[in-house]
């Protein structure tokens, strides 16, 4: 419990100085022709020296799943991830970094804020620290900044993947590669992203659900700007999971939208909800998530 509230007091410290740090800067500054959420989707790399800091919060609930009929006892499942990147080398193609991740769930028709009690209750919830990855991001095409490949290995901390009947996360190593590529229409006001992850999991079969199997997950992102500071998208995505040895297969369909606004020139907030419309092998609930993202 105490590490729990100690990341969580950490990060947003982290955050909160960066707010205020970049506050200042705006008053000596001149404020940037384009913001951060204009310039720097996950497309776009940041220059050598700058750090891109982002804390992606995800509650993923539901009721429903295709494994039965009818409504079934609540399940939720939270995850925090910490991403942390700096750019290297010349002309923003290259940078490095790692990823964190920490998960809470909880089963049996508890409540869906009750991830955030930590409490760890027998037989109804686990949480802690679940995977670290090591991670690049790169520009393959130098004449093509706006399309970019993001390689990250995760390394799993978990002992068990269930214990006493609560799954926590994935007990193998999963080999992540995520292709994405931006355009952004004439004027500014309009911004298409797309992205294709590709999850190779791997490790004993026994071990985990995932294990010799290969996870596709394309995504369109439309974006309107009304402003500069401020954007409304909508989202659609689709998951595959193909069997590669474990017989289990698993699909599924989300759709939805969100907003981001940039509050100050180094920190945006962004606001997601997605709804699984379809699927097999699959819950068939909602997400609700929340960013903060910072670069200086």
């Amino acid at each position: 419990m105490k590490s729990i509230r100690n990341y969580i007091v950490t990060v947003g410290i982290l955050f909160v100085t960066i707010g205020a740090f970049s506050q200042d800067t705006v008053q000596d500054d001149p404020p940037p022709q384009r913001s951060n959420i204009q310039q720097y989707t996950p497309s776009k790399l940041i220059g050598k020296g700058q750090i891109d800091l982002k804390w992606f919060n995800n509650l993923y609930t539901q009721t429903e799943s295709t494994f039965s009929d009818g409504e079934e006892p609540r399940q939720t499942f939270f995850t925090s991830t910490l991403e942390v990147y700096t750019g290297v080398g010349e002309n923003k193609r290259w940078n490095v970094g790692a990823i964190f991740e920490f998960r809470s769930n909880v089963i049996n028709d508890r409540g869906a804020l009750e991830v955030f009690q930590f409490d760890g209750e027998e037989g109804n919830a686990r949480s802690g620290f679940t995977s670290i990855a090591p991670s690049v991001k790169f520009v393959p095409i130098a004449s093509v900044s706006n399309f970019s490949i993001q390689s990250s290995f995760f390394i799993p901390l978990v002992d068990n993947e269930v214990e006493n009947g609560v799954f926590l996360d994935q007990k193998g190593y999963i080999w992540q590669n995520r292709f994405f590529y931006d355009y952004t229409f004439p004027g500014d006001k309009w911004q298409l992203f797309s992205e294709i992850n590709a999850e190779w999991s791997f490790g004993e079969q026994d071990e985990s659900f995932a294990n010799n199997s290969l996870n596709l997950t394309p995504g369109v992102f439309l974006s309107y700007f009304p402003s500069s500071k401020f954007t409304v998208l909508a989202l659609a995505q689709h998951s595959q999971r193909i069997d590669l040895g474990n017989d289990f297969a698993q699909d599924f369909t989300a759709l939805g939208g969100g907003a981001k606004y940039q509050l100050t020139d180094a920190l945006n907030l962004e606001l997601l909800y997605t709804n699984f419309v379809r699927g097999s092998n699959t819950g068939l609930g909602q997400t609700f998530n929340l960013g903060l993202r910072a670069i200086f």
